[in-house]
């Protein structure tokens, strides 16, 4: 059955919709907020018209960009939620929101400057954001991994805190170690049946506790060797991944 001209064009404009917000990711972070919408338009592949048709002004193509990238995260935190323990899922996802910041530099600027910001569809981004951060801080805090002590607006605000760390670091290495030791005050101070690790995991850092060997891109536990240098990925997946992230993001996930 063939589809209805209206159905066609919608399918059209979403893709459209797509290709622009995609490309005006890339571009906020490449090149910072005075990207030009024509400029967008050309990496998007679509006429000027296209974009302004769907994002009357840079302003409103920035907040569409900016519920995008939050809503990525609530996503990542409920893969995270779904594929590992609540104390690993936890440390795991805010290594991934600081890691990710890296390249969003710009857009996060934006929300610190502008005062006109937060506008309605943000706000409810956000909301969402902070539901999904406050349930796995309290999966975490009930397993007795992170202490109680702490709420999802301290975390937030100690996450904001670790992606300036990181920044300031030109060595990537030197700024994650950074990060690492910074979340750790969030652990609790009683011992846990859990694995005291979590993604990017501790090796052999004097002062930090050692557990059971994991995966440093997923987390999996790995076999322990009795000879050669200890395991470091649990196979060639993690292996690339965690090669391409020291060379540097190519793009935003």
């Amino acid at each position: 059955m063939t589809a209805a001209p209206e159905d066609v064009g919608r399918a059209d404009a979403r893709r459209n919709r797509t290709k622009v917000l995609a490309a005006a990711s890339r571009a906020f972070d490449e090149h910072g907020l005075d990207v030009s919408l024509g400029a967008i338009a050309r990496q998007a592949g679509v006429g000027a018209g296209t974009v302004y048709r769907h994002f009357p002004s840079k302003e409103i193509l920035l907040e569409a960009v900016l519920v995008q990238q939050i809503d990525n995260h609530v996503d990542a935190a409920r893969r995270w939620a779904a594929r590992t323990g609540p104390v690993a899922a936890f440390f795991g996802f805010l290594l991934e929101v600081v890691d990710t910041s890296q390249v969003r530099k710009y857009a996060c600027d934006a929300l610190t400057t502008e005062t006109s910001w937060p506008r309605p569809s943000l706000a409810a981004s956000a909301r969402r954001f902070r539901q999904t951060l406050d349930e796995l801080l309290r999966a975490a805090q009930q397993a007795g991994g992170v202490r109680t002590d702490v709420s999802a607006d301290d975390v937030a605000a100690l996450t904001v805190g670790c992606a300036t760390i990181r920044a300031a670091h030109r060595d990537p290495s030197s700024g994650t170690r950074m990060v690492r030791l910074t979340l750790e005050s969030l652990r609790s101070p009683a011992p846990v049946t859990e694995g005291r690790v979590f993604r990017d995991t501790f090796r052999d850092t004097p002062g930090t506790l050692h557990a059971a060997p994991r995966c440093e891109e997923c987390g999996a536990r790995l076999e322990a060797r009795s000879t050669g240098r200890p395991a470091r990925y649990c196979g060639a997946a993690c292996r690339q991944r965690a090669h391409r992230r020291r060379l540097g993001p190519a793009a935003p996930s």
